[in-house]
């Protein structure tokens, strides 16, 4: 059995009865998202591009990659190009997978798929309304140091930024 409980944009809070894989039987509180991108996105000298972001539900600004949820029917790696044109101005010429990642399985079915995208080609920043960003340009040795720091905390970020670290070392980008 699957009661709704709320509908909204992007989440879709349901109650689900369910039997476990050890037979019991439980409701279980479940968030249905349609899903993101996030991208790291890698200026030709080795700097990235971050935002600094107003969340409200983090009690403030935090460091994060673009990132945004994909829109019925768009593939995540057009959801990819979307962001990073629309919260940092500029048009990603090479998008590379990284892998894709759960944000809270616990009680969320959201994935969020991480990309590292390089030549860059300066655009136009289109934010949308509920969007209160300041764009950070730091070189990659900075943002590594950021996140041992603790400063940058976003899961999605995190992980994309040491396997885009990786990857750029492993492409001779940095």
């Amino acid at each position: 059995m699957k009661k709704e409980i709320y509908q909204g944009d992007p989440v879709h809070l349901f109650i689900e009865s369910v039997v476990l894989p050890n037979g019991k039987a439980v409701d279980l509180e479940v968030v249905r998202h349609p899903g993101a991108s996030a991208v790291v996105p890698l200026l030709s000298d080795g700097t990235v591009v971050l935002i600094h972001q107003y969340r409200h539900a983090a009690g403030g600004y935090i460091y994060e990659i673009p990132a945004g949820k994909l829109s019925p029917g768009e593939s995540p790696e057009d959801c990819a190009v979307r962001e990073v044109e629309e919260e940092i101005g500029y048009h990603v010429g090479d998008l590379r997978k990284l892998t894709s990642i759960f944000t809270v399985p616990g009680f969320c079915d959201e994935v969020i798929h991480l990309y590292l995208g390089t030549d860059l080609i300066l655009s136009k920043q289109q934010l949308d309304d509920d969007e209160v960003i300041e764009i950070v340009k730091l070189p990659f040795a900075k943002v590594m140091q950021m996140i041992t720091d603790q400063v940058i905390r976003d899961a999605k970020s995190i992980v994309g930024l040491q396997l885009a670290h990786a990857e750029a070392l492993e492409r001779g980008l940095i």
